[in-house]
């Protein structure tokens, strides 16, 4: 069999990728969480991404507004926090944090028998700031932030991320995210991953910014 390259310009890959998915998609997407849908398709060339992420009312405004107003954000993993665009997060004010190598985060956790993601969760939330939370991974951060905002000592997140990928109450956990009263992006079901939760606060940045390709 012949194969035949495209030949596409190296700035242009992303553009001709984004049009491919578009002319792939089966249903049209909701104009306001169309950009995050097609960078999550665009990572993972996954178009069940295209009815797996479900969105809060104005989630996405709302995480927008709050980049834009200088959130900070949270993420599961080293991974995920790698992943997300820190410059243009710098351009507005905002840094991205992540616990789980912390030395304190990693003994507490040993000690009560509990995961770092657990411990981590608890860790931001001490810090008494409105965040975004961008969770691809583990399932107990969800449930950690989920038993905070019940108890009452988590500071109302500006949107929660909830994408982690896996088979252990990782579908329970986001269905809990889901009852919050507070802007929350959920990939229901089995599927997600780091570099959908980063992929999704990239999105987010973009718009903010105006260049959907920083």
């Amino acid at each position: 069999m012949k194969v035949e390259l495209q030949r596409v310009a190296p700035a242009q890959i992303e553009a001709r990728s984004m049009e491919i998915i578009r002319s792939e998609l089966t249903e049209p997407l909701d104009p306001e969480n169309e950009a995050v849908i097609l960078r999550a398709i665009h990572t993972t060339a996954d178009f069940d991404y295209a009815k797996n992420l479900c969105f809060s009312p104005e989630a996405v405004r709302r995480g927008v507004e709050a980049l834009r107003a200088g959130a900070d954000i949270v993420t599961d993993t080293t991974m995920a926090m790698s992943g997300i665009n820190k410059r243009v997060l710098a351009r507005f004010g905002g840094q991205v944090y992540n616990f789980i190598a912390d030395p304190q985060v990693a003994a507490q956790a040993k000690e009560r028998g509990v995961t770092r993601a657990t411990v981590s969760m608890e860790k931001a939330a001490s810090m008494g700031k409105s965040m975004i939370y961008a969770i691809g991974n583990a399932p107990t951060a969800l449930v950690s932030l989920y038993e905070q905002w019940q108890e009452g000592t988590l500071p109302t997140p500006a949107l929660i991320i909830g994408v982690p990928v896996g088979f252990v109450n990782v579908m329970e956990a986001k269905e809990l995210i889901m009852e919050m009263d507070c802007p929350w992006i959920v990939a229901r079901g089995r599927k997600g991953g780091s570099n959908v939760a980063a992929a999704i606060c990239n999105a987010l940045l973009y718009t903010a910014s105006g260049n959907e390709r920083e």
